[in-house]
């Protein structure tokens, strides 16, 4: 990997700034906010910011770069999958949880519910999310979806992927100001009290965190490389492409072979040409 030090450094950091954004969450809401609780009241509310920052920000950040991290590309690319899939997952049932939480505390304080820029974009959020993760499960993860087509789809995947990540964070920036505003009354929000600063202090290391995550994210001398000994993709149940003509060079003439080897070639650089392809970002 070029740069390797460079690349491990700005790693450590961002799990070092994404770990202590998580931490400074929970100090918010057991220090400041009363704990967590799931009563409908306040503290049931609390579990909002620290699943958001949790699963939402820390752990699908962490599943943006995974396929970046050098140690893995001795693995197969499908556990990379599952491991990829895996953690998107639990981000997206911690960001679901997060939302049921708001909506059990707004119900039961009789607050209205989705009349704020923060919960528009937010629930907007999850949304793309979900069908985000959906669709890679059945067009990436599972063996249904053609070649042509997971080529054709994964730069979208990739963009959507990363836009999603910067939308969330900056949907939380959004969301931890509106609490201080709203929680804040004597002091005010503008006199910036202890809480204030503190969780001006959180919401700088979420820009931070995501500014990292980004930055590995988007060098291109950081992916993953080709796999160089990379199997033809093909439909379950068929043959892969090459494999029906070294079948019948077993059988067939020797002036058939050297046409046959061709194609079994020409069929092996398609398969590596669209896996670069499919790795040109995150991926």
């Amino acid at each position: 990997m070029e740069d390797y030090g460079r690349f491990l450094a700005l790693l450590v950091s961002a799990l070092l700034v994404g770990f202590v954004s998580v931490i400074f969450s929970l100090v918010w809401v057991f220090h400041y906010r009363e704990g967590l609780s799931w009563d409908g009241g306040p503290r049931e509310f609390n579990w909002h910011p620290v699943l958001v920052i949790t699963g939402f920000v820390f752990i699908q950040g962490i599943a943006v770069i995974v396929y970046r991290l050098p140690w893995t590309w001795k693995c197969s690319k499908l556990l990379m999958k599952f491991i990829h899939a895996g953690l998107n997952t639990i981000a997206m049932i911690l960001g679901i949880v997060s939302m049921v939480a708001v909506f059990e505390y707004h119900n039961a304080r009789n607050i209205p519910n989705m009349y704020s820029l923060h919960s528009w974009i937010g629930l907007t959020a999850v949304v793309f999310y979900s069908l985000q993760l959906f669709l890679g499960f059945a067009v990436f993860l599972l063996p249904f979806a053609p070649v042509p087509l997971r080529a054709a789809l994964m730069p979208i995947h990739v963009y959507s992927g990363l836009t999603i990540f910067a939308t969330v964070i900056a949907t939380a920036l959004m969301g931890i100001t509106e609490k201080l505003i709203f929680s804040l009354k004597n002091p005010a929000y503008s006199a910036s009290p202890p809480e204030a600063t503190f969780v001006n202090c959180l919401g700088l290391l979420l820009v931070i965190f995501g500014a990292l995550i980004l930055w590995m994210a988007s060098r291109s001398h950081w992916k993953r490389p080709p796999e160089e000994n990379a199997k033809v993709l093909r439909p379950i149940g068929g043959t892969p492409e090459g494999a029906e003509a070294e079948s019948t060079m077993t059988g067939g003439s020797n002036a058939d072979k050297p046409d046959l080897r061709i194609n079994s070639e020409a069929a092996r650089k398609q398969n590596l040409k669209l896996d670069e392809a499919g790795q040109r970002s995150t991926m």
